[in-house]
């Protein structure tokens, strides 16, 4: 079986069109301590702190079509969902009432159109086709934006569990050694090589 591989520029063209339209625009220095607190959860085993079970499990399923899993891991498995609670705790009680509303009618539309309690017990072509009907609200560039993030985010702070995320766009995370060297090749370093 072939792999298909995103290129970056497909990566940054699909982000940057969602972006917009998207609820919460988070900066480098936002994502990085929303994955340093989602990695430091995880590690302390604490699961989900805003998202109840049942949101999550809705929220992985619809990252899941925007990155499924091939053969290669999904959004589900890189941790984006972790990620989003993460980034939703913070303070982002309006954005978070945006996703609920979404996903209100998102589950509305799953009852109305395939007489199902919930999205994610849906198969994967019913839920493409109802993503493809909502794909211009504010409510999936938002949740597009924060798989997105999620799952190309520092392993070592949360989301991409495991580098998936590197694997899917063909990025090898090493450092370059070449003077002059920097905070990122001391970071590396202080992490032990991770």
């Amino acid at each position: 079986m072939q792999r298909h591989i995103l290129s970056r520029r497909e990566l940054l063209k699909s982000t940057l069109e969602a972006l917009p339209r998207s609820a919460i625009v988070l900066s480098m220095p936002a994502i990085l301590a929303a994955c340093s607190r989602s990695a430091q959860n995880q590690l302390d085993g604490i699961g989900l702190q805003l998202l109840g079970s049942e949101e999550a499990e809705e929220f992985a399923a619809i990252a899941d079509r925007i990155i499924p899993p091939d053969d290669t891991p999904g959004a589900r498995e890189a941790g984006a969902v972790h990620f989003m609670d993460t980034v939703l705790g913070d303070q982002r009680e309006r954005e978070l009432q945006i996703l609920r509303d979404g996903l209100g009618e998102l589950q509305n539309r799953a009852n109305a159109e395939f007489q199902a309690a919930s999205f994610s017990i849906l198969s994967a072509e019913q839920q493409d086709q109802l993503l493809r009907e909502i794909e211009n609200t504010e409510f999936f560039a938002t949740i597009r934006y924060l798989t997105v993030a999620g799952m190309f985010a520092l392993p070592a702070y949360g989301g991409n569990r495991d580098g998936v995320g590197y694997e899917l766009i063909g990025y090898d995370p090493r450092p370059v050694w070449q003077p002059p060297f920097g905070y990122y090749d001391e970071d590396y370093m202080n992490r032990g090589g991770q």
